[in-house]
């Protein structure tokens, strides 16, 4: 039994060794490599945070084969990503334009780390202009002073 195992695992190992890689799935490796460029700038919307060229979901198989029929039926890049953005929204670009819709996505982290450094400088302002007897004792100067806390 055992020798019918090891000879079946043989078997198996000597077709992947034989196993090629696939081949591109556009027979032009210019409108591969261009399909990849494109896919490269859309978003995959089942995994949200890889590309459609990186990801392996199903819906990023489709959108790259219909990115590959666009390009076969001589589509520019433009007209394809303005496709799939009327299709499937801004969230599908991968870099969302700047729009007034997007202006919080753009520029609400600069606007928090701001606001943040901001009230940082205003606190230690005003605790800078308190005296020392404004603030509460540390326990361990209280211990040394002699004064329970």
């Amino acid at each position: 039994m055992v020798r019918w195992v090891v000879a079946l695992l043989l078997c198996l190992g000597s077709w992947a060794a034989v196993a090629k890689d696939a081949a591109p799935a556009a027979a032009d490796p210019a409108t591969e490599a261009r399909m990849l460029r494109i896919a490269a700038e859309l978003r995959c919307l089942v995994c949200q945070n890889q590309t459609i060229a990186d990801s392996n979901a199903d819906l990023a198989v489709d959108l790259r084969q219909q990115v590959r029929v666009m390009l076969r039926e001589g589509r520019s890049d433009a007209q394809i990503l303005q496709y799939m953005t009327d299709r499937y929204g801004d969230f599908v670009l991968y870099r969302p334009p700047v729009k007034a819709i997007t202006w919080l996505l753009w520029f609400g982290p600069a606007v928090l780390l701001v606001s943040g450094f901001a009230a940082l400088v205003l606190v230690l302002r005003r605790r800078a202009r308190l005296s020392d007897d404004q603030f509460e004792p540390d326990e361990a100067d209280a211990a040394e002073d002699g004064v329970s806390p």
